[in-house]
């Protein structure tokens, strides 16, 4: 089925859906696609992404459309209690079951269940979900009688299932019944533009909320918004808006330092992002894209500080306060902090050529691909406390690529 661009804008319209970038509207195809089949499928895609809404256009595009859809997240359902939220109980089955309950296979018959954070699903509950799957039948808790329920299920995870299945920590057979059609929702950071989009959307919304007028940004703001990787993606940029909104109600528009006070610096580290056309590229070439492009920041920074500083104080300040975001290249920022030297007192002129260059770079320079390879795992395996899963999601890599540079670089222990 041929998918036009002008049906992928209209659905979006009716979801909700904001951005024009490829990854998104693929997404949005794909869903269409699926949606007048019976097929089960698997979307996959950070926390925040907008996974949910993908489900919503599967099952209103689905001739279960009239039949009940229900969104069920299974990570946070205890596991003692989950096979009875899903498939039912009968009365007395266990202690507190006063009475028959209905499962949401049950309630849901003739429509849609979505099974959010599906990888957190106990592996005795998988083992249900698969014979529903592949029979459309269930059995209550308590009960022997089989029963039949015609569900269309989409699922949903954050974590990699192919991982949990090597680790066995989820059933290799129900990953690929599951993942009939998979549906890859990107993260913010991976769309572009739709981040500026989407901030102008909230910031619209938000105004009308608390009858205040919209907050706009400035250019170098705008392209810390861009550079920024938003680890909780659309519903950390949602609260972002509405914190700005909120708090600087007299600002009609945001500059760099004043957006910098409102994103943890803790994130604004580049990252080994996923890049489209990038696939035959390779992790050494990617880094150093990513170091390349930190040097850029510190040239800007160093751009800002001439513009802005009125003495060398103040000038010393902003540095200080911007060093932060480029945590892990001290020796790139040295330079700048030293160049504040040279600075003029009483507003004189500054000329370019009174500043340290600090662009040009050496084989002798201590940017080493390994050490700063290494240097960055490093950090984010402290940062997450030694979790590798969380480093791998802060690196921007997968966790078996993790592991091996690990292993390469001697750092385990």
């Amino acid at each position: 089925m041929t998918i036009k661009d002008s049906e992928i804008q209209s659905i979006k319209q009716r979801f909700g859906i904001i951005g024009h970038s490829t990854l998104l509207n693929n997404a949005v195809r794909v869903a269409m696609q699926v949606a007048p089949t019976d097929m089960s499928v698997l979307i996959t895609g950070e926390s925040g992404s907008g996974k949910e809404s993908f489900s919503k256009i599967i099952h209103h595009l689905s001739p279960k459309k009239h039949g009940q859809f229900i969104a069920v997240n299974c990570g946070s359902i205890p596991e003692g209690t989950i096979d009875s939220e899903l498939f039912g109980h009968e009365r007395g089955s266990f202690t507190g079951a006063h009475e028959a309950r209905k499962g949401y296979f049950e309630v849901t018959n003739g429509g849609t269940i979505f099974l959010d954070e599906i990888g957190e699903m106990p592996l005795g509950t998988q083992a249900r979900l698969l014979r529903v799957l592949e029979n459309g039948e269930f059995i209550k808790v308590g009960s022997s009688k089989v029963q039949k329920t015609d569900v269309r299920v989409v699922a949903a995870t954050n974590i990699n299932l192919m991982k949990n299945v090597e680790d066995g920590k989820f059933r290799e057979d129900l990953y690929y019944r599951l993942s009939t059609v998979p549906i890859y929702v990107p993260p913010l950071r991976e769309r572009g533009d739709d981040i500026e989009l989407l901030f102008r959307k909230f910031a619209s919304d938000f105004a009308e909320k608390y009858k205040v007028k919209p907050i706009t940004l400035t250019d170098d703001a705008k392209n810390l918004l861009l550079k920024y990787r938003f680890p909780g993606n659309i519903r950390q940029l949602k609260n972002l808006v509405e914190q700005i909104s909120v708090l600087s109600p007299e600002v009609k528009e945001i500059d760099y330092i004043q957006l910098q006070k409102y994103l943890p610096k803790d994130s604004m580290l580049p990252t080994l992002y996923k890049m489209e056309g990038t696939e035959n590229i390779s992790e050494r070439d990617i880094l150093y894209k990513v170091l390349f492009e930190m040097r850029k920041d510190v040239n800007d920074l160093k751009k800002l500080v001439l513009e802005n500083a009125v003495n060398p104080t103040d000038a010393a300040q902003i540095v200080k306060e911007n060093a932060e975001l480029f945590d892990g290249i001290e020796d790139e920022i040295k330079p700048t902090l030293d160049s504040i030297r040279v600075l003029k007192p009483n507003n004189a002129p500054i000329e370019e050529d009174e500043v340290q260059d600090i662009s040009h770079v050496t084989e002798d320079d201590s940017l080493s691909i390994e050490k700063k390879e290494k240097e960055l795992i490093v950090k984010a395996l402290r940062k997450n406390n030694n979790k590798r899963k969380y480093a791998a999601q802060d690196l921007g890599i997968s966790e078996r690529t993790l592991y091996r540079k690990i292993k390469q670089y001697e750092l385990e222990g």
